[in-house]
């Protein structure tokens, strides 16, 4: 099946300022991924061009080699790297059978390129949430 519920997607921040129409084109170009337990999603600095979405499951997010937190259902991981195809900046490993939606960089950015009102919404949230970062 391809797609993720736009309700599901109504929870990402980085997706918070669009409309849903908006929010549904976004949702046709998430695919179903599933991971077994001890699997590797995401290695930390690796290259980086996909966006998860987690239905069921568990996950943790290590940072040099230190157990951060853990992911459940309704949480994500990978958003920046839907912008800019960067290194990872933590290795995320399935605790237990992991079903996710995942969105890669090359599916999202001609979506993005070709609708610069989702672009500058997208533009607008991550500037908003580097400005939230900063305050601490």
């Amino acid at each position: 099946m391809r797609g993720a519920p736009v309700e599901v997607l109504q929870r990402v921040p980085l997706f918070a300022d669009l409309s849903p129409d908006e929010l549904q084109q976004i949702a046709l170009l998430f695919k179903e991924r599933d991971f077994e337990a001890g699997e590797t999603i995401i290695q930390e600095g690796s290259g980086g061009s996909a966006f998860y979405v987690i239905e069921a499951g568990e996950a943790t997010v290590t940072i040099q080699g230190t157990v951060r937190s853990r992911l459940g259902a309704g949480d994500f991981f990978g958003e920046i790297a839907l912008i800019d195809d960067g290194t990872r900046m933590a290795t995320i490993t399935a605790a237990t059978r992991l079903d996710c939606y995942g969105l890669t960089y090359w599916d999202f950015r001609p979506l993005v390129e070709s609708n610069g009102v989702i672009g500058w919404k997208l533009l607008q949230r991550m500037a908003m949430m580097l400005r939230d970062a900063r305050r601490g």
